[in-house]
């Protein structure tokens, strides 16, 4: 008895999801805008991903840098550790 009540839900339904007559014109410029809007969506959500993944990366290098040249500043006012003068 239930399949003869959704027997007529389930045409309805498909029946009312079937493309009709367009009764208009779609011209090139819709699609190109179309187009290009997709591709603004795809870049903005790529570059999105990408700054995502490589924010730890560039922020463990800028780390790295730092601590080099700090290294490098300690040792460049050309003072030796062994006479504790300025080198000439």
């Amino acid at each position: 008895m239930r399949i003869r009540n959704i027997v007529p839900f389930a045409v309805a339904v498909l029946a009312a999801g079937l493309p009709s007559v367009a009764h208009a014109y779609v011209g090139p410029g819709a699609g190109l805008s179309l187009a290009a809007a997709f591709w603004a969506i795809l870049v903005a959500v790529g570059t999105i991903v990408g700054f995502t993944l490589l924010w730890p990366i560039r922020r463990l290098l800028r780390r790295r840098g730092a601590r080099a040249s700090q290294r490098t500043q300690a040792g460049a006012d050309g003072r030796s550790a062994a006479d504790g003068e300025a080198r000439s």
